[in-house]
């Protein structure tokens, strides 16, 4: 026990204190820890808040359910992308971590980015509009025009922002004439899209409003997700007035733009869409004075140089009458003549008509057809009787040959025909005949039946 007490106490002899850490020096040690452990690493996880800055470089967030994790890759790297990194998309990171020393975060420095299909909220969004787009909440046909001089706009947005301040700026500067109705609302996070939906209605159901304005500054997809709600695309296209949809940066999209009437890059842009309605409406109109002015007045020069015209014929009115009158003597004159040359041709003609006619007189016509029908019928009479005594003579020739030809003639003189018994052949020769055969006799007068009792076939000498 002795022994144990005469040990020395601890606090008698304390190790000196260590030196303190400069944030550099820490920052630094932090970073080398970090880089020497995680020197190639491949993090998958969505795309969130994507900017490609001028100078070239590509900044976003990587996030799951539970964390997010800063990135970059540089210019140099980035020229090498394959493809267009967006919002929502999934990926697959590949590099080493670092630390940024200025503001003491760490980050992953990207060497590789490889597409990994698109992320639950991306996901989300592109069902969603599958789904409006197809019950025809996109079509351009539903889509309303914009009043042409809105005398009370609705306005919903938050307060916070720059927003409401933008639109306001615009309105009262280029339409002060205009009624500017202001609704305020949350435009991210928990409850939005609800809160978002009541001031909507609101809004439209106040009268006298022609035209509301929904929307925000720019943020990343958590921020504007509140106006990717199906609820609040249906309320808009509900609306009984023209909706524009001014929701972030002009890169932005949400389904509220595709359901507006309206879509506007910026706040301050919906605003000057609805400016610019009244603008050009007032445009036409001073365009129109400005026609109108000059149309008048150039009829009116028309009409005065008309007027001098007229006045300067005027004073030379007796010798233009003068020149009419000899122009109407010369006209008579002219006109006397081809009167009396007209008579004097339908005089002539008349004569003429009036010859042809007499020798077209119906007793003289008669006379002069009368002769030459007698004549006509004495030269046929002569004709026929001689035609009838020329057929005589040659008949009576005829006949006299005829007559001298006739078997008849030449069986008067003593000859007959023998024919067989069957008289349907004439005998010619008696060797075409038989002892004891008969035979029938033509004579002059009269037929003869035969029977022969000798056949001499040659004729005796």
């Amino acid at each position: 026990m002795s022994d144990l007490f005469a040990l020395p106490f601890d606090d008698e002899h304390e190790p000196p204190a260590a030196a303190p850490w400069t944030v550099s020096d820490l920052t630094a040690a932090i970073r080398g820890a970090l880089e020497g452990t995680f020197s190639a690493v491949a993090v998958e996880g969505e795309v969130s808040n994507c900017r490609k800055w001028s100078s070239g470089h590509l900044y976003f967030t990587l996030k799951d359910d539970r964390a997010q994790l800063r990135a970059v890759m540089f210019r140099g790297t980035v020229r090498t992308l394959k493809f267009e990194p967006e919002d929502g998309m999934r990926v697959i990171a590949r590099g080493r971590l670092g630390v940024y020393d200025a503001k003491g975060e760490y980050q992953l420095v990207c060497d590789a980015l490889d597409p990994h299909g698109l992320g639950a909220r991306q996901a989300a969004f592109e069902a969603l509009k599958r789904q409006l787009q197809a019950e025809g909440l996109f079509d351009v046909a539903r889509k309303r025009p914009l009043p042409t001089l809105p005398r009370r706009i609705g306005v919903v947005t938050s307060l916070d922002g720059a927003a409401v301040r933008d639109i306001v700026r615009v309105l009262v500067t280029r339409h002060p004439t205009a009624h500017i109705l202001l609704r305020a609302a949350r435009v991210q996070g928990e409850g939005a899209a609800e809160d978002l939906i009541k001031a909507l209605g609101a809004v439209c159901r106040a009268p006298g409003v022609d035209v509301v304005i929904i929307g925000r500054g720019g943020g990343s997809v958590e921020d504007l997700w509140a106006f990717n709600d199906e609820r609040l695309a249906r309320a808009i296209a509900a609306a009984p007035v023209p909706v524009i949809s001014a929701v972030g940066h002009e890169v932005d999209f949400t389904i509220a733009d595709f359901v507006a009437d309206v879509r506007a890059a910026t706040p301050s842009n919906a605003a000057e869409i609805v400016v610019d309605r009244a603008d050009n409406f007032l445009a036409r109109i001073d365009r129109a004075d400005r026609r109108l002015r000059g149309a008048l007045a150039l009829a009116l020069a028309r009409r005065n140089q008309r007027v001098h015209q007229l006045q300067g014929r005027l004073r030379h009115w007796p010798t233009v009458l003068m020149l009419r009158d000899r122009d109407v003597h010369q006209i008579r004159r002219r006109l006397d003549r081809a009167i009396a040359s007209r008579l004097a041709g339908d005089l002539q003609r008349s004569d003429r008509l009036r010859r042809r006619l007499e020798a077209r007189d119906l007793r003289r016509v008669a006379g002069i057809l009368a002769t030459r029908l007698a004549t006509a019928r004495g030269r046929l009479h002569a004709a026929a009787t001689r035609r009838r005594l020329l057929a005589t003579a040659r008949a009576a020739t005829l006949t006299a040959r005829l007559d001298a030809l006739s078997p008849l003639s030449v069986l008067g003189r003593g000859y007959a025909v023998c024919w067989n018994e069957t008289r349907d052949s004439i005998i010619r020769s008696a060797a075409g005949v038989r002892d004891g055969e008969r035979v029938q006799v033509t004579l002059a007068e009269g037929e003869l039946t035969c029977r022969v009792e000798h056949a001499t076939p040659e004729r005796p000498r």
